[in-house]
């Protein structure tokens, strides 16, 4: 297992991460038992992984409990990396949501209880909070550093602006700052490399990836001629997105294809992709099964090559938006790498046009 930076922080990470939303869940997401739990956690643990995601909103806090249990038992914490998150509705009342200094401190120290652990390695705002300052907010996760309730504190879902708003924030205050964001980033939604992964190259935050495998959509199980009696899609989520299924089921059959020639399975084609672009720390991976386990985790050892990711990417490669289409016309004598590590790809489109 190789392990990598989380942003500029001193904290190494494994390149990949368990995700444990299915952790006493619903069969829509996948309902796995505190049984199946610990012994997806040991495969992972003996595979080096050392990073465990989970959420407070998971399961109303169903899914800290059983990790936190499962952790608390035969020496699994000292291996293991907490993360979790704040930020969803908790309860019934009005303070029982959001980012505000009372929900946020509240809610710390509920996770930790049921994760059994005196800190949470790393704690992450789940998604933007338009309604509080972000100067509270930034100060209340610098008041749970200063204290020893957390170690490090990350975003989820926040928009470039978003960042660079907290950011100032915390610079403002000399306080605690931001060392990774939690994104959605795949061969199907590349929408990131517009602002998300230019922002964490230049401020130096690690880019952990959730639902590498688009739910399912990236495995190589769903085709244009038909997918699984069940899965995440079949039951109805909506998560991603899909806007174009033609543009989809392109990506699906040059994966397919790679993984074909190389005797793999789709998914690891997907993850291992995913992995090799610029500013990943790590994927989150997850699973219903042991075998939906062993087959992620051999991604961490599959090295694509330099044709392979090439086909990868002119088939995934979204359009240049507004302003990097300008960019690319009038500015190519001043850009910077991480500019052309965005806008480069195209070069020869417009060149052509």
């Amino acid at each position: 297992m190789e392990y990598r930076y989380l942003g500029r922080s001193g904290l190494k990470v494994s390149t990949l991460t368990m995700g444990t939303m299915t952790f006493g869940g619903s069969e829509k997401i996948g309902n796995t038992s505190r049984a199946d739990a610990a012994r997806q956690v040991d495969m992972c643990l003996d595979a080096g992984i050392n990073l465990y995601d989970t959420a407070n909103v998971y399961n109303a806090g169903v899914s800290e409990e059983i990790l936190g249990d499962i952790l608390a038992e035969n020496g699994r914490r000292q291996k293991a990396l907490i993360a979790t998150k704040v930020r969803f509705k908790m309860g019934d009342g009005p303070n029982e949501i959001g980012l505000s200094r009372h929900h946020i401190i509240a809610q710390c120290k509920a996770s930790l209880q049921r994760l059994k652990t005196d800190v949470i390695d790393l704690y992450q705002v789940h998604e933007w909070d338009g309604q509080t300052p972000i100067e509270e907010t930034m100060e209340a996760l610098d008041t749970l550093v200063r204290h020893g309730h957390v170690r490090y504190i990350g975003c989820s879902n926040y928009s470039g602006w978003h960042i660079s708003k907290a950011l100032a924030a915390a610079k403002e205050r000399a306080g605690e700052r931001f060392v990774s964001q939690q994104i959605h980033y795949t061969l199907h939604s590349r929408e990131a490399e517009y602002e998300l992964v230019p922002i964490s190259q230049d401020q130096g935050l690690g880019i952990l990836v959730w639902s590498p495998l688009a739910g399912g959509l990236l495995s190589g199980k769903y085709r244009r001629d038909g997918g699984p009696d069940s899965g995440r899609h079949v039951g109805g989520f909506r998560e991603p997105p899909v806007y174009d299924w033609d543009r989809l089921y392109d990506i699906v059959d040059v994966i397919v294809a790679i993984a074909g020639e190389r005797g793999v399975s789709g998914a690891q084609v997907a993850l291992a992709w995913t992995l090799g672009r610029a500013g990943v720390s790590s994927v989150i991976i997850g699973g219903r099964s042991q075998a939906q386990f062993q087959d992620n985790l051999a991604a961490a050892d599959l090295a694509l090559s330099v044709d392979e990711r090439a086909r990868l990417d002119a088939v995934s490669q979204p359009p240049l938006l507004y302003p990097y289409w300008h960019q690319s016309f009038t500015a190519q004598d001043r850009l910077g790498q991480i500019d052309l590590d965005l806008i480069g790809p195209y070069a020869e489109d417009f060149k052509r046009g």
